[in-house]
C-alpha cells in the first residue's frame, strides 16, 4: 500500500514542480494566470478575453508540470514540442495537421482555428456585424485619421528590429500599435508564433487600458481650446450607401493588397449582413452566438501558449515595453493629424478625434467623447470619433496585410 501512495505522490503534478527543470517556471505562470484573472474579473480589462486567455495559460502550465523519464508530457492539454515540429521544415511533421489531431491534447486541437487563422476571420465577421460605418461614410476625412494611427505599428516595427528582433518577429510586434487584438493574434500565428503568448496579453491589456493610456497623451498634444472645440452634425447616411460601402472596399481594398482579403473580407461580410436588411438572423449570430464561441476558443488557445518554458523570458519584457511604445505612437499619430486638420478647417476640427484613430472599437472614440466633455460640457463628439475608430479597424487590417505579404515568406 505505502509503494502504491508513494507512486501516486511522485507520479503527481505537485512532485512535478521538483522533478521537471522547468518545474518553477511553470508555477510562476500559475501566479501570473491568477494575475489575469484578478484583473479580468475584479478590475473587468477586457473580461471576455483576459478571463479565456488567463484559463487557457493555467491549464497549459498546470498540465505540463509532470515530465516522465524520456522527457514526455503525457498529461499535457498543450504540447509545444508539437508545434515546435509543426513549424520546422526539416520535421516530417511540418505543416501537418494529422499529427497534431493524432498526438496533441485538447488545447492543441482547440489551437489548429488559431494558427489556421480561423479564429480571428470569424470574429471580425462579428465585429463587421456590430460596426455601423455611418459616420466615416459621412465625413470621408476619417479615413485620413484611421490612417495616421498605423504610425505606431511602423515605429514599433523599427525599434524591435534595432533591438534584436528580426523581421517577422518586429512585424507582429508592431502590430500591437493597431489596438486590435484579432489583427494581432492573425498576424503573429502567419509570422512569428513563438511571439504569440507575450503579443497577445500586450494587445489585450493595451486595448483594456485606452482610458489610462490616451487621456495624458491627448492633454500633453493639444490645447483647451482645441480640446473644446464643437463640430457640426453629420449628414445622414442613406440606407444604399450603407450596402455599397462594403462592397466597394472589399473590392478596392482586396485588389489592392491580396493578403488583406481573410480579415477586410470577414469584416465586410459581416457588416453586409447587418445593413441589407434581409439577413437579420445571421447578423444576430454573427453579433452574438459566433462572437462568443469564437472569443472563447480563442482566449483558451492563446492563453496555452503562455508556457513557462517559453514566456519567462527577456524577450517578453522588451514586448511589452514595446507594445507599449506602439500603441503611444498610434495615439500620436492621430492626434497630429487631427491638429493639422483643425488647422487647415479653420478651427472646426476637434483634434481628439484623432486619437479615436486605434481600432478599439468604440472605446477609443468613448475616451475622445469623455476628453471633448471635460473641455466643454456641451461637446458631443462620439459619432465624430467614431469615424476614425472604425477607419482604424480598416487601416490595422491593411497594415497587417501589407506586413504579412512583406514578411510571410
Amino acid at each position: 500500500m505505502f509503494d502504491s501512495l508513494w507512486q501516486l505522490v511522485s507520479e503527481s503534478g505537485f512532485a512535478g514542480f521538483f522533478s521537471n527543470p522547468d518545474g518553477w517556471r511553470n508555477l510562476v505562470m500559475i501566479a501570473i494566470a491568477c494575475v489575469l484573472l484578478y484583473l479580468g474579473i475584479k478590475k473587468q480589462y477586457e473580461p471576455l478575453l483576459m478571463v479565456g486567455i488567463a484559463v487557457g495559460c493555467l491549464l497549459a502550465n498546470v498540465s505540463s508540470v509532470f515530465m516522465t523519464t524520456d522527457g514526455s508530457l503525457p498529461d499535457a492539454l498543450y504540447h509545444q514540442d508539437l508545434w515546435d515540429a509543426f513549424l520546422d521544415k526539416t520535421s516530417p511533421y511540418y505543416h501537418n495537421y494529422g499529427h497534431i489531431l493524432a498526438a496533441g491534447g485538447l488545447i492543441d486541437i482547440l489551437y489548429i482555428g488559431v494558427k489556421a487563422g480561423i479564429y480571428p476571420c470569424l470574429i471580425f465577421i462579428g465585429i463587421g456585424a456590430m460596426t455601423d460605418f455611418g459616420p466615416l461614410i459621412s465625413n470621408p476625412k476619417s479615413l485620413l485619421l484611421g490612417a495616421a494611427a498605423q504610425f505606431g505599428v511602423f515605429f514599433a516595427f523599427f525599434g524591435a528590429n534595432l533591438l534584436g528582433f528580426d523581421a517577422q518577429q518586429s512585424a507582429s510586434i508592431g502590430i500591437i500599435g493597431g489596438a486590435d487584438g484579432p489583427t494581432a493574434i492573425l498576424t503573429t500565428t502567419k509570422l512569428a508564433p513563438e511571439l504569440l503568448g507575450p503579443i497577445a496579453v500586450a494587445a489585450y491589456s493595451y486595448m483594456a487600458l485606452i482610458p489610462m493610456i490616451q487621456p495624458p497623451i491627448m492633454k500633453a498634444l493639444t490645447t483647451e481650446k482645441e480640446r473644446s472645440v464643437k463640430m457640426e452634425q453629420l449628414r445622414e447616411v442613406s440606407k444604399t450607401e450603407k450596402i455599397l460601402f462594403p462592397i466597394v472596399v472589399t473590392i478596392f481594398v482586396v485588389l489592392l493588397l491580396p493578403s488583406t482579403a481573410p480579415l477586410i473580407g470577414c469584416l465586410m461580410f459581416g457588416n453586409l449582413l447587418k445593413e441589407t436588411g434581409v439577413t437579420e438572423r445571421l447578423s444576430d449570430v454573427a453579433q452574438n452566438a459566433l462572437m462568443n464561441i469564437v472569443t472563447l476558443f480563442l482566449g483558451i488557445s492563446v492563453g496555452a501558449t503562455m508556457v513557462g518554458s517559453r514566456f519567462l523570458e527577456f524577450d517578453t519584457i522588451k514586448i511589452v515595453v514595446l507594445g507599449l511604445i506602439a500603441f503611444s505612437f498610434s495615439t500620436i499619430g492621430g492626434l497630429l493629424v487631427g491638429k493639422l486638420m483643425y488647422k487647415l478647417s479653420g478651427g472646426k476640427i476637434n483634434p481628439l478625434i484623432g486619437s479615436a484613430g486605434v481600432s478599439a472599437v468604440p472605446m477609443a472614440a468613448r475616451v475622445s467623447q469623455r476628453e471633448g466633455q471635460k473641455a466643454n460640457p456641451s461637446n458631443f463628439l462620439l459619432m465624430h470619433a467614431m469615424g476614425p475608430n472604425v477607419a482604424g479597424v480598416i487601416g490595422s487590417a491593411i497594415a497587417a496585410g501589407f506586413l504579412i505579404k512583406m514578411f510571410g515568406g
